[in-house]
């Protein structure tokens, strides 16, 4: 597209880069977007009283599933759509609206309705999902305790086994075992999805889910079920969170959702899994769709910010040339303010079409059934590290879009304070990002014990060779990449020469090496520190941060390769210049951003850095004519977004 494009032209450009980026859920994507631009489903103002947002976020959630959009997920004979992939589409259209909703949907249908789905048995789904679907039955999901937050296995709260009633008596047994930040439970939870230790005959058989309802039909507490409203929060203040108390509750046998592991009609405890912790972790595994569900959100947020921030930026004029009348200039003109938004703009395309291979292979895997356990431990760790990246994402863009837009951006109609405080919190629930990124690690070490577990050092130095240069390429082509890494760090005299730094191929495979690199390096130590006779948690605490180094650059290749993969299945030549100039952008902002690291292990020059530098000021320049067309590919409603970021101000 030429700079002097014309309106008609840049509409059609915004509106085939649409097509591209709503993919297979197209349909879906188009008709939340057209339910989300009812007037009634606009944003509240901050002011807004507790009790009056906490039921108006909840009559929104009643609408939504009265409408039918909220039985996408869920399989067609419990009365849903059988669409995961959409439904999680659906939900990730939800995060330009009012995230409270988004909140509370995700709580209620994903998490509360998704344990049932994926833990509970036939009796338990036919029973409980048409309702949890019509929002009749709202739940919620009791993990969390005030004493245990990610460390789920040591919870404290008791569901022992009474084989003379038939039922489990739920009992916390002191405060550091009450469940706390429990979304939907201050006000509406009817019941709830309780994570305890099960005992059964004096034996601990480790944490399970349980349904044990808290209110009557007329919303009163039942006995032994104490609750206490969380209070004021930072954000999402329409979500109703609360601490619960569980003194001998009683519920039946057929509570337990025992998918993975009950008790039988003869009192006994059984399960497929001899081993106890391979079944803790089969649970917790299939509850992922809710990291993939906030990594969405977290994106989404994005790009109302970046919408927003740009489109203001578009119109916003200030200063002038210096001794010149006229003009002052608009602000997206000055190549810091371009730096400051479009490499944003660039890394949430990156995580957008990341994101979408996370749904596909959720929907295939997960929805669909179609995959082995290897594939299931490789969508958690990958729907583990999107969420870490997405959400850290948020929290830096949205902050620097409030900065772009000075005092307009700190006013609340503008929705920065609400997008800010609301979207905080995206970064520990589903799961810190910082422990999210050590199960990330944990996968990528397991994995790699098992290639080299039974190599001799010569076999290991040969395999590391191969897998890093020949995994993507012929050994012809991979011998170029070698020469190329080669002359990346030989100064050629020509300190304007950009030589292949807007290469794909060089980019991707840059990054893939340094996974590799670091992720060699990162079991090399744990090895050795073990061989050195080393406790085991000392070693890894030592080399903690070594570990996380491994995981984000594992993380980083992943997004790199997805963009990449969709350039590449990017079929319209008129979009594709548009994409792969993205695609540079963040390939080398990235590179920009770890050049110290590149630097130290010999992939860096000073020429070559200042070249990269160059290249990214030049892309910024380039996209700058386009950035109308890449917010406006978005789509978002003008009802979802601020006075200063619609389509036409005011």
């Amino acid at each position: 597209m030429s700079d002097t494009a014309t309106a008609p032209e840049i509409k059609a450009v915004a509106a085939g880069l649409q097509r591209l980026l709503d993919g297979e859920w197209r349909e879906i994507r188009e008709r939340v977007r057209e339910r989300m631009g009812d007037e009634r489903f606009k944003p509240v103002p901050g002011d807004i009283d507790r009790d009056e947002y906490r039921e108006l976020v909840m009559k929104w959630m009643k609408m939504l599933a009265d409408d039918g959009e909220t039985s996408i997920l869920f399989p067609e004979r419990y009365g849903g759509q059988g669409n995961l992939g959409g439904g999680i589409s659906a939900f990730e259209m939800l995060g330009h609206a009012d995230l409270s909703l988004l909140v509370k949907c995700g709580v209620h249908f994903g998490l509360f309705g998704g344990a049932v789905l994926h833990l509970g048995d036939e009796q338990q789904r036919k029973e409980y999902l048409p309702r949890v679907i019509s929002a009749e039955l709202p739940g919620c999901f009791a993990m969390t305790e005030h004493g245990h937050g990610s460390d789920v296995q040591r919870l404290g709260t008791m569901a022992t086994y009474h084989a003379d009633s038939d039922e489990f008596v739920i009992h916390t047994p002191d405060d550091s075992a009450r469940k706390d930040y429990i979304g939907n439970s201050s006000v509406h939870g009817k019941m709830a999805v309780v994570f305890a230790q099960l005992l059964v005959d004096g034996e601990s058989h480790g944490v399970h889910a349980l349904l044990v309802p808290l209110r009557d039909d007329d919303g009163n507490l039942l006995p032994g079920i104490r609750i206490e409203d969380d209070g004021q929060k930072l954000g999402l203040n329409g979500v109703d969170n609360g601490q619960i108390w569980f003194d001998e509750v009683r519920v039946p046998r057929t509570a337990l959702l025992a998918r993975y592991g009950g008790v039988n009609e003869d009192g006994k405890y059984e399960s497929e899994f001899e081993n106890p912790n391979r079944r803790f972790f089969t649970t917790i595994g299939t509850l992922v769709q809710g990291r993939v569900s906030v990594a969405g959100a977290a994106l989404s947020a994005s790009k109302s910010a970046l919408t927003i921030a740009t489109r203001y930026a578009m119109r916003r004029r200030q200063f002038g040339t210096p001794g010149e009348e006229g003009d002052e200039i608009l602000l997206l003109d000055y190549r810091v303010h371009q730096r400051r938004l479009i490499p944003l703009i660039a890394k949430t395309y990156a995580l957008h079409f990341a994101q979408q291979e996370l749904i596909a292979d959720l929907d295939r895997i997960v929805g669909r059934g179609d995959g082995e356990d290897r594939d299931k431990r490789k969508l958690e760790a990958f729907a583990a590290g999107v969420k870490a990246t997405s959400t850290w994402h948020a929290t830096d863009a949205i902050q620097t879009c409030r900065e772009a837009c000075g005092g307009a951006g700190y006013m609340d109609e503008n929705r920065f304070a609400a997008l800010k405080a609301d979207t905080d919190v995206f970064t520990t629930f589903e799961g810190d990002n910082t422990i999210l990124l050590q199960l990330v690690a944990k996968g990528l070490l397991t994995d790699y014990k098992e290639r080299f577990g039974n190599l001799s050092a010569l076999e290991m130095v040969r395999f590391v060779g191969e897998q890093a240069y020949e995994t993507t390429m012929e050994r012809t082509l991979a011998r170029q990449l070698v020469t190329r890494l080669v002359d990346a760090v030989t100064p050629n005299g020509d300190e304007d020469d950009e030589g292949d730094v807007e290469d794909r191929e060089y980019q991707v495979q840059l990054f893939e090496w340094r996974e590799e690199h670091i992720l060699t390096a990162v079991s090399r130590r744990l090895k050795r520190g073990l061989d050195d006779g080393g406790d085991q948690f000392d070693v890894f605490n030592d080399a903690q941060d070594h570990v996380i180094l491994a995981a984000r650059a594992h993380v980083e290749a992943q997004i790199l390769g997805a963009f990449n993969r969709a350039i590449e299945a990017c079929e319209d030549e008129t979009l594709r210049p548009l994409l792969e100039k993205l695609f540079n952008l963040y390939a080398l902002s990235l590179l920009e951003n770890e050049r110290g690291w590149f630097f130290e292990h010999g992939r860096m020059t000073g020429p070559r850095a200042k070249a990269v530098t160059r290249t990214i000021n030049r892309l910024c320049s380039d996209l700058r004519q386009q950035a109308d067309v890449l917010v406006d590919a978005w789509d978002i409603p003008d009802t979802q977004l601020a006075p200063i970021g619609r389509r036409e101000p005011g």
